[in-house]
């Protein structure tokens, strides 16, 4: 299996590439999204996960697709449940 780096966050692109470039504050931008600042907040301090609604917003408000969005959530949340891989990998060997 091939390793993985550590993919960003959705919420990491969502400041690098959607608000820090415009200048747009999270207020500004949860009120365009539709959603609470706090809401955008925790996505984008890495607290809170991108939803198939909320990528379809993001699809929206920012750009790019939902599916897209929806990938880096899944490769995120993949690459950071690599230690449960191998503990699991480990427990199902010992059960066959």
């Amino acid at each position: 299996m091939t390793m993985m780096h550590n993919p960003a966050h959705p919420g990491e692109v969502i400041r690098g590439l959607c608000l820090e470039p415009k200048g747009m504050s999270i207020t500004n931008a949860a009120e365009r999204l539709g959603i609470s600042r706090k809401t955008l907040y925790k996505i984008i301090n890495g607290k809170g996960a991108v939803t198939p609604e909320m990528a379809l917003r993001l699809e929206l408000v920012f750009g790019s697709t939902a599916q897209t969005w929806l990938n880096m959530q899944t490769a995120h949340d993949l690459w950071r449940l690599q230690d449960k891989r191998k503990a699991l990998k480990a427990t199902l060997r010992r059960a066959a």
